[in-house]
């Protein structure tokens, strides 16, 4: 089962002798090697064993998902595990109906240099508590140099039996143990030891009680703040658990100092027989290994955030947005120097700190090196991050000065054609075409972020800004169009449709999701449908967009298909029920899971500027609760029933009157 507080996570399973294990993870335990598969590593795994070994049944391990905490009763015995909300600690509290003794012990694997990852540090002598360290060799890129990662365990009554194991130095019928893990970039080792000692410090100066009540309270209204509950047939129970579970296990993991990994978030466990994407033989890793490495892949990493937006999950966008913003000044310094004009983008593929290669024209085509996407659909994110919460501040220090290099980007860098127009080439058409004419996806991110930036207000543009973004939108060409089967089809880029096709994507679907020029309400439905339909690529899972872009379409049927694939694709060799199935990523998959829950989300409820549209995909035979949020700080909660919203309550209520209905009457 996964726990976590948004940074610290833990992966806790229970042995068949009673013995509890848990790894422990964070998400900024970055290694030496972050291009590598071990870029994110674990802090280590620690076992606790009650002595003498106390009867195992009944047994039953309970994840509480309200209160955010993990209960296992043996016997006599009860363990309650947690991480604290609001603290960097993890707690694990024992209660014996018999006097008994427990042991605990950190087993570290990192013992010896291995696959450009320096050993461990564990601390000896120590009386009464574990303590060990990470520390990234001298040799690693400026990033990641000093960056040092451990913790400490101790525990009321607990004694050094060695460096690795402490138990307790009486029978007791409670025990508390504490875990406190601490990342940090310090000059020295007994640097960042003088921090965690006054993180301890800090921390146990609290009174557990109360930090339990307030770790409760958060989790009770991270709750609140949104729901789904699909009911009518098991594919609708299957769904509700998937997204309840899913959204879960990003609150674990999404609150850290950076964004969530696609492969496998914090939550990678051992694989004796892994293999790889494209691989025949299967060989043994351990629970530091992923698939795809330690990078940031842009495609791969937004399908995690766009839900966030309904689910009123607001934090948890926040260090996804900080981590590109904080990418911003380096880059534009690299354009600079490549291109000799200003402006910036951010490469679909590379580590925390950013960076871009020279992507001349010159240069040979590559899946990714003349691919200019992402910083317009992370523009269209912060937009609607803005649009939800209105907060001046963040449109003012970050949506603002990222939209505006990524629009001054595109404006310097290309040409134009004979008649004015933005002559895109050479550009990929994200990772399926390359080097092509005027691509669809930076056609329509274009006119999409463009219309948006015009329609901020005063406060936050100058009319100078106004000006010169209008200007740039007249300039944008039209999204490519053509035909087959004899029905008109957006097509992937301009002129003969001859490229290569190098990736299983649908670059003209753009234009329906992410940058929604098409949809539902909306001109030209027929031509999306069409295109949708058309479309070359029709696999499951994972991070194809097909779930998200058949609701946008109000194509309920493929949306429902695709949504119940999506929560139901859990990998065999994993317990939990939403640790999703490697496909093109990592177990436990999380391209899967968001996309799966952001189709779900507009199934039900979708928006454009001030109006909210209900059951817009929403199949026959299904009913349900739902609690949603809606731009301009609107919350919009109802019951399905028969295919009708009823017991419908919008807060603010002024905004009831921007409700559309797209199924059946709103009873109110």
């Amino acid at each position: 089962m996964p726990l976590g507080n948004g940074d610290i996570g833990l992966n806790v399973w229970v042995e068949s002798n009673g013995d509890i294990n848990f790894y422990i993870s964070k998400t900024d335990a970055w290694s030496e090697d972050n291009f590598g598969p071990w870029g994110l590593l674990k802090l280590g795994k620690v076992r606790i064993a009650l002595y003498p070994q106390p009867e195992i049944n009944p047994f039953v391990q309970v994840l509480k998902l309200y209160s955010g905490e993990i209960q296992v009763k043996e016997g006599n015995s009860t363990f309650r595990i947690w991480v604290d909300a609001n603290n960097p600690v993890i707690r694990i509290e024992s209660k014996n109906k018999y006097p008994s003794k427990i042991s605990v012990e950190l087993n570290n694997w990192r013992r010896t240099d291995e696959n450009k990852i320096s050993a461990d540090t564990i601390l000896s002598g120590l009386k009464d508590k574990i303590e060990w360290y990470h520390r990234n060799a001298s040799t690693a890129n400026p990033h990641l140099t000093n960056l040092t990662f451990g913790a400490i365990i101790k525990g009321e009554g607990l004694v050094s039996e060695n460096d690795t194991v402490l138990v307790s130095s009486k029978q007791v019928k409670t025990d508390l143990i504490s875990i406190y893990p601490l990342t940090a970039k310090t000059e020295s080792s007994s640097n960042w030891k003088e921090k965690l000692d006054q993180q301890v410090v800090r921390i146990d100066d609290l009174k557990l009680e109360k930090t339990r009540q307030a770790h409760r309270q958060w989790w009770g209204k991270f709750w609140h703040r949104s729901w789904v509950f699909v009911r009518g047939d098991s594919a609708a129970n299957d769904i509700t658990q998937g997204y309840i579970l899913q959204r879960f296990v990003t609150a674990c993991s999404g609150r850290g100092a950076y964004p969530i990994k696609f492969n496998g978030s914090i939550f990678t466990v051992d694989n004796p027989a892994l293999i790889p994407v494209g691989g025949k033989e299967a060989f043994q890793v351990n629970a530091d290994y992923r698939v795809w490495g330690g990078q940031y892949w842009f495609q791969n990493t937004r399908a995690m955030y766009w839900p966030r937006l309904q689910a009123g999950d607001f934090d948890v966008m926040l260090p996804l947005f900080n981590m590109y913003a904080n990418m911003l000044p380096e880059n534009s310094k690299k354009v600079l120097e490549y291109y000799k004009h200003e402006g910036a983008y951010f490469a679909e593929t590379k580590p925390f700190w950013g960076g871009l290669a020279y992507a001349g024209p010159e240069v040979k085509e590559d899946w990714t090196l003349h691919y200019f996407t992402p910083i317009l659909e992370l523009s269209m994110m912060m937009l609607d991050y803005y649009e939800y919460t209105g907060d001046v501040e963040f449109a003012k220090k970050t949506l603002i000065p990222v939209a505006s290099a990524g629009l001054t980007f595109f404006d310097k860098h290309f040409t134009r054609d004979g008649n004015g127009k933005l002559l895109l080439d050479p550009d990929n058409a994200i990772e399926m075409y390359w080097k092509v004419h005027d691509p669809a996806p930076d056609i329509a991110g274009l006119m999409a972020v463009l219309k948006r930036m015009i329609s901020l207000p005063d406060n936050l543009v100058s009319n100078e800004m106004r000006t010169a973004w209008t200007n740039f939108l007249e300039q944008i060409p039209p999204l490519p169009v053509g035909e087959k089967d004899g029905k008109k089809v957006l097509l992937p880029y301009t002129g003969p449709q001859t490229a290569q096709f190098r990736n299983s994507e649908n670059p003209e679907l753009y234009a329906v999701y992410p940058f929604r020029l098409y949809g539902l309400e909306k001109p030209g439905l027929d031509l999306a449908v069409n295109t949708f339909n058309a479309r070359k690529c029709t696999f499951k899972g994972c991070w194809t967009q097909d779930p998200v872009q058949s609701a946008m379409l109000g194509l309920s049927g493929v949306a429902k298909s695709y949504i119940y694939y999506n929560f139901t694709c859990k990998d065999p060799r994993l317990k939990f029920p939403a640790f999703w199935i490697q496909k093109n990523d990592y177990a436990p998959d999380q391209d899967n899971g968001g996309n799966g829950e952001n189709g779900l989300q507009q199934m039900i409820m979708q928006t454009d500027g001030k109006k909210i549209f209900l059951l817009p995909a929403w199949p026959a035979g299904w009913e349900g609760d739902f609690k949603m949020n809606a731009p301009f700080n609107t919350s919009v909660q109802g019951t399905i029933q028969n295919g009708r919203v009823s017991k419908l309550i919008v807060i603010p209520q002024e905004r009831k009157a921007d409700i559309v209905n797209l199924s059946s009457v709103i009873d109110n």
